[in-house]
């Protein structure tokens, strides 16, 4: 399986480079790093410029124009550039276990999609943590909220990981697919603009075309640097989309991943 870790970024310089070293570390490394860029000014670029130089990471940094949220269509565009037949999504203020790649590889099955968890730092933890370029978490680490979720553990992983189909929990910070199913039902829904709902459109698509659900617990473990919110002004309008998928069984978007690839 060769594997693509698209991350999703806009305007975090620094956790983005955190996030960086924490695939570096990674027991397993990725065939290739899609930087899904929503439209960061020129420190993120330069950023990347300056990561590149030192690391053997194959990364790509996929930019398009700010003009809102739009992680749907960066998150297409990112997916249609890589080279991998496995993609795994994480956000660019997501810390990762060194074992996370690894444990995705270890869960991924054909006709299922992957949902994992994640531990919360706190807003003081995540300061201390951008001050000091700390990306060595555990269990006993301060400042972690739900902190069961930075267990990693293969036995407890088969005792807890599911399969079963709903929505609730769905989050692209840590989720991977196979590239084709994705494909298949025409990717993400560009669409969606603004905050809220294209994640979880995009799943029930999945579901409706046959691709299942796996939760996985205390596996792929990911600590998640405090931010604020996002506003929810678009949630409206997007739940409206998601409500007519629901119910009329759609499988494909018109306004997709084709037209990237």
């Amino acid at each position: 399986m060769r594997i693509s870790l698209i991350i999703t970024t806009y305007n975090k310089p620094d956790a983005l480079l955190l996030v960086l070293r924490s695939v570096e570390l990674q027991t397993l490394t990725p065939h290739g790093v899609i930087i899904a860029d929503d439209g960061s000014d020129d420190d993120t670029k330069d950023t990347i410029l300056s990561f590149q130089k030192t690391s053997d990471l194959n990364i790509i940094h996929s930019w398009q124009k700010d003009n809102g949220f739009r992680a749907a269509k960066s998150r297409n565009k990112a997916i249609a550039k890589s080279s991998g037949n496995y993609i795994i999504l994480i956000d660019g203020d997501m810390i990762l276990h060194p074992e996370f790649i690894k444990d995705h590889i270890s869960n991924a099955e054909k006709g299922y999609f992957v949902q994992g968890t994640r531990a919360l730092l706190t807003k003081g933890a995540t300061k201390n943590t951008l001050e000091k370029m700390n990306i060595n978490f555990s269990f006993f680490s301060q400042g972690i909220q739900n902190r069961k979720n930075t267990i990693c553990s293969n036995f407890l992983s088969r005792l807890f990981s599911k399969k079963k189909n709903y929505l609730r929990g769905i989050k692209t910070c840590n989720m991977a697919f196979f590239k084709q199913d994705c494909i298949n039902i025409n990717g993400f829904n560009n669409d969606f603009e603004g905050w809220g709902r294209e994640d979880s459109e995009f799943i029930v698509r999945l579901l409706n075309s046959g691709i299942n659900r796996k939760n996985l617990r205390f596996n792929a473990i990911q600590y998640h640097l405090w931010h604020n919110e996002n506003t929810r002004e678009s949630l409206q309008q997007n739940n409206t989309i998601l409500k007519n998928v629901i119910d009329n069984n759609v499988k494909w978007c018109a306004n997709g991943i084709s037209r990237y690839l």
